[in-house]
Formats: C-alpha cells, sequence, structure tokens
C-alpha cells in the first residue's frame, strides 16, 4: 500500500467574485475583492452595471443573502432604476449565473493545485475574461434559459 499525500493551501485566503451575467447576451460584469462579499460591493456591482447599461431597463436576480436583501442595496438600486427580482428560497438553479460559476469551477479549480494565491486569482481572471471570447460557444449552449419545469404536480397525503 502507498501513501498518497495531495498538496492543499495552508490557512484562508479569499478571493471573491460577484457578477452579473446577461442572460442575453451573456456579458459578465463582476467585481472581485480579496475581503468579504457584503452590501457595499453589492452596491459597487449595482453601480458597475448601471455604467454599463446602454438604457434599457436592468433587473438583476438576486438570492436571498442579507447582504442583497437589505435596505442599503433595495434604495441604491431604486436610486439607480435597477429593478432586485429576488429568487426563492433554495433555488440557486433557477439563477443563471450559478452555472457560470459551475462552468468556472470546472475549467480552473477541479483538479489543480495552486501553490500561490496569485495563481490561483490569475487561473480564475483569466478564465471569466475569456467568456465572451475563447469560451463563448461552449458558454452559449451551456447558460441557455431552459430551467425545468414541472406541468402536472401531485401531492401525496401522509
Amino acid at each position: 500500500m502507498t501513501r498518497l499525500f495531495i498538496k492543499s493551501p495552508a490557512g484562508r485566503q479569499r478571493f471573491n467574485v460577484l457578477g452579473a451575467l446577461n442572460a442575453v447576451t451573456h456579458q459578465l460584469i463582476s467585481i472581485t475583492n480579496d475581503t468579504y462579499i457584503n452590501s457595499d460591493s453589492v452596491c459597487a456591482l449595482l453601480l458597475k452595471l448601471s455604467e454599463a447599461s446602454t438604457g434599457i431597463p436592468i433587473t438583476v436576480i438576486l438570492d436571498n443573502a442579507r447582504y442583497q436583501r437589505c435596505m442599503k442595496v433595495q434604495d441604491y438600486a431604486e436610486k439607480l432604476k435597477i429593478e432586485l427580482l429576488f429568487l426563492p428560497p433554495y433555488s440557486p438553479n433557477l439563477n443563471i449565473i450559478e452555472r457560470l460559476w459551475k462552468f468556472t469551477k470546472r475549467k480552473c479549480l477541479y483538479a489543480k493545485y495552486y501553490e500561490k494565491l496569485p495563481e490561483f486569482k490569475t487561473a480564475i481572471s483569466a478564465c471569466l475574461s475569456k467568456t465572451g471570447t475563447d469560451y463563448k460557444q461552449e458558454l452559449d449552449s451551456f447558460l441557455t434559459m431552459n430551467f425545468q419545469s414541472f406541468k402536472k404536480i401531485q401531492i401525496m397525503k401522509g
């Protein structure tokens, strides 16, 4: 029997990506940081979305994280004329950007070890920067608006 050692990083370092994905064009707008995602991060992303806007109405689909649902974010979105649409609890499958995060993990994280945080950041940033070019065709088939729906629902009484 042979003992196998798998390298893993020591300590806890962060690289957060908060992004918004255009459901039609698949354009990604994101912000990153090395601390925590909070209401200020969400407001910064909303501002970036507003600045990139072409004048058409913006609706941002969000999960129910407290830092997204707080009044600070809701008031700021209203000021920027951005509609916030909150998904039902525990339904990340309804948020198309979750597919992008899954794709990113598959492309640059699975079965890969990055000894230093800068290498890790570079790999993720490089992957995300290619969403509109190298990975566009692959993502266009992966980021469809097809969601599973249930036409006949039966509730069994127990």
